[in-house]
């Protein structure tokens, strides 16, 4: 444990680091919130995607469904 503090202690020693690092958590952390909602958003097209790749055993027209649908799901949000 004292290691880790020791290593931790080091960033203590650069006043803009901590500024820095804050900056790139919150990038990181908005980039994740965005993945998440773009994830749950292409549920419906990924759902109807593997539905017709069941029914026709096409990955084309499973593709072309899932586009279709995802396409439509981006003008419903606007």
């Amino acid at each position: 444990m004292a290691v880790i503090y020791a290593v931790l202690g080091i960033f203590d020693s650069i006043p803009q680091f901590d500024i820095l690092a804050l900056v790139v958590l919150v990038i990181i952390g908005i980039i994740i919130i965005l993945l998440i909602r773009l994830l749950l958003m292409l549920i419906p097209a990924v759902l109807l995607a593997l539905v017709v790749w069941f029914f026709t055993n096409s990955l084309f027209w499973a593709g072309i469904t899932f586009l279709v649908v995802a396409a439509l799901s981006l003008l419903k949000k606007l």
